[in-house]
């Protein structure tokens, strides 16, 4: 995986622990994911209990907490 993964996740963690939801739009962060098959992707997001969206042709990346998939 990709070696910015890491710093990838803390930013999404650290917006999600203030809102609902966190929009991946900017284009080092969209490299990084784009980088990643979207299997890769959905385990990243499942692995931090998020839910993972792509809208826009993959221009942008939603990510959301959800309950159903919450990391134990």
């Amino acid at each position: 995986m990709h070696g910015q993964l890491p710093a990838l996740a803390v930013k999404i963690a650290k917006a999600l622990s203030w809102g609902s939801e966190y929009i991946v739009t900017q284009a080092a962060e969209l490299r990084i994911l784009r980088e990643m098959s979207e299997a890769e992707v959905s385990e990243f997001a499942k692995d931090h209990g998020w839910r993972v969206i792509r809208r826009l042709g993959g221009r942008q990346i939603e990510f959301y907490n959800d309950a159903s998939v919450r990391a134990l």
